[in-house]
């Protein structure tokens, strides 16, 4: 099966003279993606960068990684910025029943008679739980826990997600979109093994309830 490339980081800024960086961490699992040896990828960009040294920020959110062949602040001036990416085996590297947040976005909410309820438009954790937004349907944008008192069909594969619309309580009035005044974050483009778009394809597992 082909890599899926997905992205684990973006570097903020660089640190001292050795070539470190300082990242931004966009995965759950950052013990395993950034270990000595692992290789990462700037997107777009066949080029490896093994990381030969890695560790959190003890003084704030982050990691500090070094990769071989660049052993000095100018040589790493060219990641500033940059998501990172790894490749990684779908199959392997997801559990049953699991999908990346990539794959989540897009897909069309139904309730239980078959109803649209709009489209998942972004996904961001709250806690220990993820939660999808919802927008384009009747009920005006929302939010849909990922958890299976919620949800009952979770199929992202065939983009469709369909919820207890009981349970999920939508008889409320019609909730617009808000006005966002500040500028948004910066989302990165999609992998090239990714339909394109304006979500990120990040290393970010989506299943509801606890795996």
């Amino acid at each position: 099966m082909t890599p899926v490339r997905l992205v684990v980081a973006q570097v903020r800024g660089l640190h001292g003279l050795n070539g470190a960086v300082r990242v931004e961490v966009l995965t759950d699992h950052p013990e395993a993606r950034f270990a000595e040896g692992q290789v990462l990828y700037l997107e777009g960009d066949a080029r490896p960068l093994t990381i030969v040294a890695a560790q959190p920020v003890e003084d704030g959110p982050g990691w500090r990684l070094r990769f071989d062949g660049l052993s000095d602040r100018a040589a790493s001036e060219r990641l500033r910025d940059a998501y990172l990416e790894i490749e990684v085996d779908r199959n392997v590297d997801l559990g049953a029943g699991a999908a990346y947040w990539h794959e989540v976005i897009g897909s069309t909410v139904r309730d239980s008679t078959g109803a649209d309820l709009g489209k998942v438009v972004d996904v961001y954790r709250a806690g220990e739980n993820e939660v999808y937004v919802v927008r384009g349907g009747p009920p005006g944008e929302f939010d849909l826990p990922a958890v299976r008192d919620v949800i009952t069909t979770f199929a992202p594969e065939r983009g469709e997600i369909v919820v207890d619309e009981a349970v999920l309580d939508l008889g409320g009035a019609v909730v617009d979109a808000p006005e966002r005044s500040a500028k948004p974050r910066k989302r990165p483009r999609w992998s090239r093994h990714g339909k394109g778009g304006k979500a990120a394809t990040t290393d970010e597992p989506g299943k509801p309830g606890p795996e």
